[in-house]
């Protein structure tokens, strides 16, 4: 499994790469808190691959990136994505890192 860590992510975001952002947390989740990314909850994902970019980068993140690690593999071996990636230690490492001033659980 492909991973970025929140550094990585930060520069992507600075320099305007074009990459897509889900958020896999459930909707109370995002909308406590969140990174900006488009909100698909992992209940709902499977529901809605039509909106997971298959062609560019796709960052997915929960709190700590075990919930998108096991929906990453669900979506490589079942539905042949091949441009996953998890963001290493979710939604709580880049508040650690960059805004401790967030509330995290």
């Amino acid at each position: 499994m492909k991973e970025i860590s929140v550094q990585e992510l930060k520069s992507w975001k600075e320099n305007a790469k074009d990459f897509q952002l889900i958020d896999v947390r459930d909707s109370y989740e995002y909308e406590w808190s969140n990174l900006n990314g488009e909100s698909i909850s992992m209940a709902n994902l499977l529901d809605n691959l039509n909106k997971i970019n298959r062609t560019s980068d796709v960052v997915m993140y929960c709190n700590s990136g075990n919930r998108v690690a096991a929906i990453i593999d669900i979506l490589e071996q079942k539905h042949g994505y091949t441009n996953l990636i998890n963001l290493t230690g979710g939604y709580e490492a880049w508040c650690v890192e960059f805004e401790p001033q967030r509330l995290t659980y």
